[in-house]
């Protein structure tokens, strides 16, 4: 099996007057990345892997859907929209609130020791919720695919779904939190709060996983982070 994660296209996170968003659509640059991203998905030649796309999961958020939108539509596929992957939940308090004034929150938890990271910021989702949400989502996803954890840690066994056509090649349109923690998850690494930084992705980048037979089961590998050799070198954005 192999599946591909993309990072929604850049966001307005900001009003035109200086107020933060928690749910913003994307700037014309970020359209512009979404189209990039479909024409590479689109060409099977180019992307690392084999094959059509069988599957197309996605985030809420309203820069994920905009984001998949020209991907569907390259790919003629429907869009499965999928509430677990949702990025960590800001507070409510921050719509509207200064964008300088979030820019600072995280400024000052980026300073903090673990036990606090894991908190999160005050108000919001702490990073304890947002992991078990993303994990618990996954494992029945890929439950649904066929693909289920093997009596040995960090093995996986692959049969076919109990219901439904295999799906051996699935997008998921989310975002770098989402997707970092997926991947963690995957290749079997300890689980930290700041799992963006350990597997970073720009916008409208993908990374690419696959299934390796190993020890009588599968592992997960890692076979591209934050490719975006679609996207012209000053359109990357992060």
């Amino acid at each position: 099996m192999e599946l591909i994660l993309v990072r929604h296209g850049q966001p307005a996170w900001a009003t035109p007057e200086g107020k933060g968003r928690n749910d913003p659509g994307l700037t014309d640059l970020g359209h512009a990345q979404a189209a990039r991203v479909g024409e590479r998905l689109a060409d099977t030649e180019d992307l690392p892997g084999r094959g059509d796309v069988d599957r197309l999961f996605v985030s809420p958020a309203v820069r994920a859907q905009e984001t998949a939108a020209p991907i569907a539509a390259t790919l003629d596929l429907p869009i499965e929209t999928h509430e677990w992957l949702w990025e960590l939940r800001n507070p409510p308090a921050w719509e509207g609130a200064p964008i300088e004034e979030i820019e600072q929150r995280f400024a000052d938890l980026q300073r903090q020791g673990r036990e606090a990271w894991w908190e999160g910021h005050e108000g919001g989702e702490s990073l304890r919720d947002f992991h078990q949400r993303v994990t618990t989502g996954l494992r029945g996803l890929l439950a649904d695919l066929g693909v289920t954890p093997a009596a040995e840690p960090g093995l996986w066994d692959l049969a076919p779904p109990a219901d439904g056509p295999a799906a051996d090649r699935i997008v998921a349109v989310a975002h770098g939190g989402t997707n970092s923690t997926i991947i963690a998850h995957l290749l079997g690494a300890a689980p930290e709060p700041w799992e963006w930084d350990r597997f970073s992705m720009g916008h409208a980048s993908v990374a690419l996983l696959t299934t390796t037979p190993m020890a009588g089961a599968h592992i997960w590998s890692l076979r591209a982070l934050g490719d975006a050799n679609h996207l012209p070198v000053p359109d990357r954005t992060f």
